[in-house]
């Protein structure tokens, strides 16, 4: 088993990619934007890329969630059944991953993820204070932890945001709430994934558990400014990070068609 596969100062590079990751994951989730580019261009396998970004991106999403449990922002007592339901989702979805063909959803996420992006731009107010609740019990739970930490599972990009918005449209919670109580159930659906890749075999440890550091560093940082600068923060960050991942999926579905296209008509 190979504990780093990368050299020191590539280690040191990926390091800091981690830290980045971690600060912009705490405040608009998509980290996940950096940190697998920059383990595939290490050199690692698209599977061992992936493994190793769910042991790092652990580091980011357990330090921001202790972070607001400490400041008594997110109760863990209530939270029980979203996690419950998340961590079963998140091993599902990852176990499926495994046999199926991901292909469809790389095509819809893109729509999806610009459909957030438009949702907080075009709705100023929204999650600027609490509001009525419209889900609870098992059906939110089936929903934002279930249905969202399938997803993150079977799939990953930009299930932070997916969470925030099942809290701010469902729970009725307020933009910062609402991302404070996003990355506890993001910690526990990166675990769940974890889960199934270390049994897989496909993890880089030395590597991951790196970045894991650096990301547990960048998150602490970003979870400071969600409390101290909320709304007027997380709102523009959700909707570039919103933005530049579509842009990048996008690309990725569909980029060599569109090089084809502008080759033909340039």
């Amino acid at each position: 088993m190979e504990w780093f596969m990368v050299s020191p100062l590539m280690l040191a590079a990926l390091f800091f990619v981690a830290v980045l990751a971690g600060f912009i994951d705490a405040l608009a989730g998509g980290g996940g934007l950096l940190t697998v580019p920059a383990l595939l261009a290490a050199g690692m396998s698209p599977a061992q890329a992936l493994a190793t970004n769910k042991l790092q991106a652990c580091g980011g999403s357990f330090s921001a969630s202790l972070y607001f449990i400490r400041r008594k922002v997110v109760s863990l007592s209530d939270q029980k059944l979203n996690i419950l339901m998340t961590f079963i989702g998140s091993t599902s979805g990852a176990l499926l991953v495994q046999h199926v063909d991901s292909g469809l959803l790389r095509q819809i996420l893109p729509v999806l993820v610009i459909a957030i992006g438009l949702y907080f731009l075009l709705m100023p107010r929204l999650g600027e204070e609490d509001r009525q609740r419209r889900l609870y019990g098992l059906p939110f739970a089936l929903v934002a932890g279930g249905c969202v930490g399938f997803y993150d599972g079977f799939f990953g990009p930009g299930a932070g945001s997916f969470y925030a918005l099942a809290f701010v449209s469902l729970c009725g919670f307020n933009l910062a709430k609402s991302t404070a109580h996003a990355k506890v159930l993001n910690a526990t659906s990166n675990f769940g994934g974890l889960l199934l890749f270390i049994i897989g075999g496909k993890v880089i440890w030395g590597t991951g558990l790196v970045m894991l550091a650096g990301q547990f560093c960048g998150a602490r940082l970003g979870s400071r400014l969600v409390l101290s600068k909320g709304q007027a923060l997380i709102r523009p960050m959700i909707v570039i990070v919103s933005a530049v991942m579509s842009a990048k999926l996008l690309y990725d579905s569909h980029g060599q068609d569109i090089l084809n296209w502008l080759g033909m008509n340039g």
